[in-house]
């Protein structure tokens, strides 16, 4: 499947072929890791840096991952408060992996999904400190635009929580954030996809790209599932740009009406 060549995702000056994002959590090996990645086609690997050896000088999953081909985003997974996902963001640029950062602050209540009010403050303090942040936020309109307004790169709303695989909950409520940033900042929707329909579903929306890791980590057939997310997002983004039709509450005929043989006798 061909699109533009010019058709590129674009974030803070950089540009991407692929709009599909990974993640490198929860696969059974290292290895199996890397065989999804690589039929993925995928150019932005996040990784949490809370559970990786940021020295290499042991076994970690950055032995197995190509930095030449792949662009490391390092996230704040497992962070709890604004403090403790600024403080992992400074430990990863330290450690020269990137001063990008998937930022994720969520609370420990179980129910996966961010803590916006400490999201917008990390956002902050890591905006001014120089970071290029892209927040895991929720799927509210008016987050987002606060998040927009700090200066974030993306805005990265759940379709459903974390590992659900629930898919898109509110297509409205996502349709509503991709209109307010209308091009300002790519929408990256993150968390919840379990299938390529749904990953296809949310490029037909307008989303800029779309990150998964359970989907495709824990799928029976992972690196199967990795190449069937890589067609999903290509299909859900030529159908995006292709437009389609409008929906109607009454049946229309595909064929014409008029000058049909029986109106002819």
């Amino acid at each position: 499947m061909n699109l533009p060549a010019d058709d590129q995702l674009t974030i803070a000056g950089r540009t991407f072929r692929s709009r599909l994002m990974v993640g490198t959590g929860k696969y059974d090996t290292f290895e199996q890791m890397r065989a999804a990645l690589d039929v993925s086609e995928a150019e932005i690997v996040t990784v949490a840096v809370r559970r990786v050896n940021l020295d290499q000088t042991e076994e970690s999953l950055l032995n197995y991952i190509d930095r030449t081909r792949y662009f490391i985003l390092p996230n704040t997974a497992g962070c709890q408060t604004a403090a403790e996902a600024v403080r992992t963001a400074r430990l990863a640029r330290a450690a020269g992996l990137s001063n990008w950062v998937k930022l994720e602050v969520i609370p420990s209540d179980g129910t996966l999904l961010p803590d916006p009010i400490e999201t917008l403050e990390a956002a902050k303090t890591l905006v001014e400190e120089g970071f290029i942040v892209l927040p895991y936020t929720t799927d509210d309109h008016l987050v987002a635009k606060r998040l927009l307004d700090i200066g974030c790169a993306t805005i990265m709303p759940y379709g459903s929580p974390i590992g659900t695989g629930r898919g898109l909950l509110s297509q409205d409520r996502l349709r509503r954030i991709i209109d307010l940033v209308a091009g300002r900042v790519p929408v990256v929707v993150d968390a919840g996809i379990g299938a390529p329909s749904d990953a296809a579903l949310a490029m037909e929306l307008g989303a800029d790209a779309v990150l998964i890791n359970t989907a495709i980590a824990r799928a029976k057939q992972p690196i199967d599932m990795a190449h069937a997310m890589k067609l999903a997002v290509l299909a859900g983004r030529a159908g995006y740009l292709a437009g389609r039709i409008e929906k109607s509450d009454n049946a229309q005929p595909s064929s014409p009406t008029t000058g049909l043989i029986g109106q002819r006798i």
